[in-house]
């Protein structure tokens, strides 16, 4: 438990202040709820320093134009604690334009409420922008102002998009240690070849002895990041970009998902990584009234992998023909578990399938953190063995021709 101090409203547009101990800032939102009051500011008595490293880095954010994941969390819960305590769409948006600090993120929300002020549909404005909502985001705030309940839409969306936050944060947690393995080791390499080939090389050459091919190869990429590195350092981001351009292509995405399904390390994780994502998205579209044709066709932009999203559309159009989901995915067993398509069966003879799938989604989000949580010690032991053949390949390329030479001498 801790001591926030808080700024708030009420529903007559007054301002109160004060100190609550609650768990977090979402409960101090809801305790303050209760009261009739509404949450403008929380702060954690005793982290002012903390608040003020997350303005600036979320400042810095909003100059470049990126809005993180955790604040169309926050953006999302917020809104629906307003619109449930009474407040209009347009008060309630221009309130947390106020409060935002990103900069980027406040006009968005800023141009959110001159929307609404000019009598456009919530939904509508959130579509033209994007690179900040997408169609997941748009299509369940569509449903809920057709529906009335857009409170609760937006609770679902809170809360789809705090799971999507700690999913990412675990895989990216799982992928800190092997990154920085490989960065160093590029680093040390390019190093020694700079400071410590060429002096090695320079004894070669005054001898004037053959050398085996591996150490010629050593000793030429040594003299190009010796005399040229800035024009090296220039290929090599170039040659960044054209990959990541590529990899973005039609082409690109189908040969890395490709991949993805088949290299055995992560083929495991790539199938329920995915299928933790279509069940997600799937069941809140489902649980927020979203039709089940439309929900496929959505959840198909959401998953990483083209493989999954060819599936589903394939599984939209046959809804749309009469046949059910499971006949559907049963033609894509080697991507999907038996298990997903059993208990998706078993939800559509039942008529719980948002549920099913909802369960099937903290089944399948646990599996993953399970896999990342023991991902470091699976990488481990093949990183040592990249790096003892790069220590091996240099130390042979580099030492068997100084046993040769003692060996003439």
């Amino acid at each position: 438990m801790s001591v926030f101090y808080y700024t708030a409203k009420t529903q007559d547009g007054q301002t109160k202040t004060g100190t609550l101990e609650t768990k977090d800032e979402e409960s101090l939102a809801y305790a303050l709820r209760e009261r009739g009051l509404i949450l403008i500011s929380g702060q954690a008595l005793g982290g002012e320093r903390k608040k003020k490293e997350i303005s600036l880095i979320n400042k810095i954010k909003g100059l470049l134009k990126r809005v993180p994941l955790v604040e169309k969390m926050m953006f999302a819960r917020h809104l629906a604690v307003m619109i449930g305590a009474g407040f209009s769409l347009n008060k309630g948006l221009e309130v947390l334009a106020k409060q935002t600090v990103n900069l980027t993120f406040r006009k968005i929300i800023e141009n959110l409420s001159n929307g609404i002020k000019k009598g456009q549909a919530f939904a509508d404005n959130l579509a033209k922008y994007p690179k900040v909502f997408n169609n997941f985001f748009v299509s369940m705030v569509r449903v809920g102002e057709k529906g009335g309940n857009l409170e609760k839409v937006l609770n679902i969306l809170a809360q789809y998009l705090k799971k999507e936050h700690e999913f990412r944060g675990k895989v990216r947690g799982a992928l800190i240690y092997p990154a920085v393995i490989v960065i160093a080791l590029f680093g040390i390499g390019i190093t020694m070849m700079i400071t410590v080939v060429p002096k090695i090389s320079a004894v070669f050459e005054e001898l004037n002895t053959p050398l085996p091919f591996t150490t010629r190869i050593i000793i030429a990429i040594s003299n190009f990041l010796s005399n040229y590195f800035l024009l090296g350092v220039i290929i090599f981001v170039i040659l960044v970009i054209i990959i990541i351009k590529f990899l973005k292509t039609r082409r690109g995405k189908h040969m890395l998902s490709w991949l993805f399904l088949r290299l055995p390390l992560l083929k495991g994780i790539t199938r329920k990584m995915n299928c933790a994502k279509f069940a997600r998205s799937f069941s809140s579209l489902m649980e927020s009234g979203v039709p089940v044709v439309e929900s496929l066709t959505i959840t198909s932009q959401t998953v990483s992998n083209v493989f999954y999203s060819k599936s589903l559309i394939d599984a939209a159009t046959d809804v749309k023909k009469g046949r059910n989901i499971q006949e559907s995915l049963e033609r894509y067993e080697e991507i999907y578990p038996i298990l997903v398509i059993q208990m998706i069966g078993v939800g559509e003879q039942t008529g719980e399938l948002s549920d099913i799938v909802n369960r099937l989604a903290d089944f399948y989000e646990e599996e993953v953190t399970n896999i990342t949580s023991n991902l470091a010690s699976v990488i481990e032991p093949i990183l040592m063995i990249i790096i003892g053949a790069a220590v091996g390949f240099f130390a042979v390329s580099m030492i068997q021709p100084m046993y040769s030479m003692m060996q003439a001498l």
